[in-house]
């Protein structure tokens, strides 16, 4: 048993020695008959002129469309409230009803008062019209009188004068002449007294005035104000009890309910609503960012946290000043549409911005040595040449650049590490197998050319 087993190991190592010389065999058939590994082929890309469609990528948070804040100045309490935070309400919706019992005994008394005033119109233009009326008659018998004063005065002072010289002749008693003087002294009071009376009549015409100015005008003036003063005291006690009613002025969500049935508002803010059918995406940008955003432009977002990959469109609607001062950030205002409200104020979103369109010379982002995108790998004559460029625009895979011509052949990964000057395996190289086809013109996708090492036989 113990020989069985001695041979049984000496045939195993004999059977390693030989799969060890197999692979050997092998590996010198893969090399080239016994030559070195060839070397992983370099990839490059031809520059050319084309467009791209650059985008910037820029976070912010989400701020509602509006932010409504209700309040009221009635000292009502409250009689009902018919949401709770969270609720979504629409336009004219009643959200609260505050008591106005008060109110409506207000009212009542008011309304009597302004129909009392209303009347009082009405006795102040028959009264107008009265005197209207009356004033000329008045004067025009007071002028009368006046005249008929003064004709009697005349007669009788005629009849004294005759009296006085029958008198001193001897003709006539003292006593009938102190009589007729006495009536011309009783006639002459009536004709002042006339006087007055047309004076007073003239006046009152006057004062009275006519139905364009004057005291009756004035009055009914005077009626009319506190008739209009009335009316407008009961109009603003129904409005108050229109305002005691409340409702939503938009479509939105409560997010603040500060109102309980009973209470009194005492003037502080009693619901909270947010409009959020669209929303605003404030996105943080830097000062380079904003010379090239412009209004109107489309924006696609992510929400953070949302993981069905739901993206909402807008557009940029202001760009906004820095955010404080001295400081270098500044914000983007895009118009978000949201509908069933799903984007929250407050929630993180990363927007995508189309920025203008650029031409130029293209290469691809991957060609850059760096994170500044200002270097490049040129593929010259089979030699890695550094070169400098600056970066005018990217989509994400191309960048137009300035700093090489048109036809330059860049060095396609930036990241092989390779050196200024190095060696790419010369003019006459052979492409490794699977290496792509060379770039048939420009302005169409990049296509790689693969650049291999020199090979040995």
């Amino acid at each position: 048993m113990k020989a069985y087993s001695l041979r049984l190991a000496a045939a195993a190592t004999v059977m390693a020695f030989a799969i060890a010389g197999c692979g050997r065999g092998s590996n010198r058939m893969r090399g080239g008959f016994g030559g070195q590994a060839s070397p992983a082929p370099i990839p490059t890309a031809v520059a050319h002129e084309t467009s791209v469609h650059p985008t910037l990528v820029i976070a912010g948070i989400i701020a509602p469309l509006q932010n409504v804040a209700i309040s009221s100045s009635l000292a009502e309490p409250a009689d009902s409230v018919s949401v709770n935070e969270g609720d979504r309400v629409s336009a004219g919706e009643v959200i609260a009803v505050l008591d106005t019992s008060d109110l409506r005994a207000q009212l009542e008394s008011q309304l009597r008062t302004a129909a009392s005033d209303d009347a009082k119109v009405e006795q102040a233009r028959y009264t107008a019209q009265l005197n209207y009326g009356q004033n000329p008659q008045q004067v025009q018998q007071a002028r009368q009188a006046l005249v008929q004063a003064q004709h009697t005065l005349s007669l009788d002072t005629l009849t004294m004068q005759r009296d006085e010289q029958l008198v001193t002749q001897g003709y006539l008693q003292q006593q009938t002449y102190d009589q007729q003087r006495t009536t011309v002294s009783n006639d002459q009071a009536a004709v002042r007294s006339a006087q007055a009376a047309l004076s007073s009549a003239i006046t009152n015409e006057q004062v009275n005035g006519t139905p364009a100015k004057g005291l009756q005008v004035a009055n009914i003036q005077s009626a009319l104000a506190d008739a209009a003063s009335a009316r407008a005291t009961a109009r603003q006690i129904q409005a108050e009890i229109s305002r005691a009613t409340i409702t939503s002025p938009v479509d939105g969500v409560i997010i603040n309910r500060n109102l309980n049935p009973g209470e009194y508002p005492n003037g502080r803010t009693l619901f909270t609503i947010q409009e959020l059918s669209h929303v605003y995406a404030e996105l943080n940008a830097s000062s380079s960012d904003i010379f090239r955003i412009r209004n109107g432009a489309a924006v696609v977002l992510h929400a953070g946290g949302d993981q069905t990959g739901r993206t909402y469109d807008g557009k940029v609607v202001a760009v906004l000043g820095q955010v404080a001062p001295g400081s270098t950030n500044f914000t983007v205002k895009a118009l978000v549409a949201n509908p069933g409200d799903v984007l929250q104020a407050g929630v993180p979103v990363t927007g995508t911005i189309d920025l203008p369109t650029a031409s130029g010379i293209s290469i691809p982002m991957t060609s850059f040595l760096d994170d500044t995108r200002s270097t490049v790998m040129l593929a010259q004559h089979g030699v890695a040449k550094l070169a400098h460029v600056r970066e005018i625009a990217n989509d994400g895979t191309n960048s137009i650049v300035t700093g090489i011509p048109d036809g330059t052949r860049v060095v396609a990964d930036g990241q092989l590490g390779l050196t200024d000057g190095q060696p790419l395996g010369g003019s006459g190289r052979r492409r490794g197998a699977g290496a792509s086809p060379e770039p048939s013109g420009s302005g169409r996708p990049h296509h790689y050319h693969h650049d291999a090492g020199n090979q040995t036989s």
